[in-house]
């Protein structure tokens, strides 16, 4: 079975053959990538939170966890000894149903749920946890903080809010009410340090996206773009090193919009392919 690191995320089985052929498409080829529905759990609700935390903090998953957090030779495998901290949190992002104007979509849909992964060195890694037709599963391993940073940011700012991001410029906001505010510099760049109202939000995202949705002039054209992985945007040629796996089902990363260019250059942030 094939393992692979995407983006500093583990994925092994049909998502790693899905996400390296996505990456292929995106990056050198003038075809449209296709996804996998995603296999969001439903709800964050509390028996949810339990079950992705408790999946989180299985022994196969901090023993994965140990070979993830010293793949690059930060720490020893021995030495890694990873711990989960907290509960798993709800991660949302941009509904594509609210760039298209489906009748009472809200701005953001439940992909996964987070759970927070540190090693004995400080590293920092985010479990993804789906809800598959296998049961609950670690999906993604993804490097740093940034679901739980910015949720306790959103939080902070605008008690009650939806925290969520634009993956397709790396954005992320928090919105509740008639209010979309920025919680980060590409989020201000986007809608302004004050933020702005929910229908200048939707105009905004609807220029940018409205054209590139699933069976649209753009999605047949042929260019790369429309709705794609959205962590499928490094090149193949990028890979590298050992990985080894949890179990994964094909489609678990994240659906986005339309992404190229500066785009893509931006989330090399947090992306890279290692092949096993």
């Amino acid at each position: 079975m094939a393992h692979r690191l995407m983006n500093g995320r583990l994925m092994n089985g049909p998502l790693a053959a899905a996400a390296v052929a996505a990456t292929a498409v995106l990056a050198l080829a003038p075809t449209q990538a296709s996804a996998a529905p995603v296999p969001q759990p439903q709800a964050a609700t509390a028996e949810n939170l339990a079950a992705a935390g408790r999946t989180a903090a299985a022994p196969d998953t901090l023993a994965t966890l140990s070979r993830f957090f010293a793949r690059e030779g930060k720490v020893s495998l021995a030495a890694a000894q990873p711990r989960i901290e907290g509960g798993a949190v709800p991660v949302h992002y941009l509904s594509p149903e609210f760039v298209a104007g489906k009748p009472g979509a809200g701005v953001a849909r439940l992909e996964f749920l987070a759970s927070k992964a540190v090693s004995s060195d400080g590293q920092q890694a985010a479990l993804w946890t789906a809800q598959t037709a296998a049961g609950w599963q670690v999906v993604n391993i993804a490097t740093g903080d940034d679901e739980f940073r910015y949720a306790q940011l959103g939080a902070a700012k605008l008690p009650g809010g939806t925290v969520f991001r634009e993956p397709q410029i790396d954005a992320w906001y928090v919105a509740g009410g008639d209010r979309v505010l920025p919680l980060d510099e590409d989020a201000a760049t986007a809608v302004g340090a004050q933020g702005t109202s929910l229908a200048a939000y939707r105009a905004r995202v609807v220029k940018a996206y409205g054209d590139k949705l699933p069976g649209s002039a753009y999605g047949k054209s042929g260019k790369a773009g429309g709705f794609a992985p959205t962590e499928a945007t490094a090149t193949a040629a990028e890979a590298s090193g050992p990985a080894t796996g949890l179990p994964m089902t094909a489609g678990a990363v994240a659906l986005a919009l339309g992404a190229a260019g500066a785009v893509a250059a931006r989330r090399v942030r947090r992306q890279r392919v290692v092949r096993a």
